[in-house]
């Protein structure tokens, strides 16, 4: 009895070796494990800073990124857009922003304390004359004298100058001045090139008169307005007077009093 239940169980043992043997040599390959896929990362990169052209006609640039703002810069900015449509009538500013089809405010920061600096470029241009350069500075008198809040040294060098002043004979299109201007991304003015005709689009000789006129326009863009609708403003796109208008120069305050950057 003894001895059937050990063949038995030695029997099942043998079978059972056979078995292991047998799905050993048969079972399936296993199948490959994919590895994992490389994590992506994706960065932003701020879009970078805009520049404008054409006698400071800004060409639209996205300045920042889409990123709402906070609950402080959301009320400075509805804080901002109050006070401009408030002022509509008695300054250009809205109508400014309207003609860019873009809701940007440009212009220098706390240069009160730390004067802009200019260069005065040295040309060979027909028809120069050194007392251009006093009309200039006289230009930027009546910017001052204005009230902007922004001061100008006018004895900088090539090397350390924000704002520079070219010239050339003639532009190929009807204008007798061009600013280009460059800003960061939250509206600050950085730099600026000033480039002053020396003949009218006609070919008429510019007198100091004429200079004084173009360059004070221009010292508009500068400081960071666009064209004014109404030709009775010094920045309409083709000055019609030869002054400072009350709305040229209200418009330019309530832009000093405005935070750069967005207002949207």
């Amino acid at each position: 009895m003894v001895e059937r239940r050990l063949t038995a169980m030695l029997a099942a043992a043998g079978v059972l070796i056979v078995l292991m043997v047998l799905w050993d040599v048969f079972k399936p390959a296993p199948r490959p494990v994919a590895p994992p896929e490389p994590e992506t990362i994706v960065t932003h990169t701020d879009p970078p800073a805009g520049s404008s052209s054409s006698q400071g006609t800004a060409t639209p640039t996205p300045t920042r990124s889409s990123n709402e703002p906070n609950y402080i810069e959301a009320l400075a900015r509805s804080e901002a857009r109050r006070r401009i449509r408030a002022s509509a009538g008695s300054t250009y500013l809205n109508e400014m922003l309207a003609a860019g089809g873009e809701h940007f405010l440009r212009r220098w920061d706390n240069r009160a304390s730390s004067p802009v600096r200019v260069w005065f470029a040295p040309t060979v241009a027909a028809n120069f004359q050194p007392a251009f350069i006093d009309a200039i500075r006289r230009a930027f008198g009546l910017w001052s004298a204005a009230g902007v809040p922004v001061a100008f040294d006018l004895s900088a060098d090539s090397s350390s100058a924000e704002v520079v002043f070219r010239w050339k004979p003639q532009f190929e299109i009807e204008r007798s001045g061009q600013t280009d201007l460059h800003w960061d991304q939250d509206g600050n003015i950085q730099s600026a090139v000033v480039t002053l005709a020396t003949f009218d689009p006609k070919g008429r000789a510019m007198d100091v008169d004429d200079v004084r006129v173009v360059a004070e326009h221009e010292i508009g863009h500068v400081l960071g307005l666009d064209h004014s609708p109404d030709s009775t403003d010094l920045m309409f796109p083709t000055a019609k007077v030869r002054e400072l208008s009350d709305r040229d120069v209200r418009t330019i305050l309530l832009l000093y009093q405005l935070t750069p950057g967005s207002i949207r």
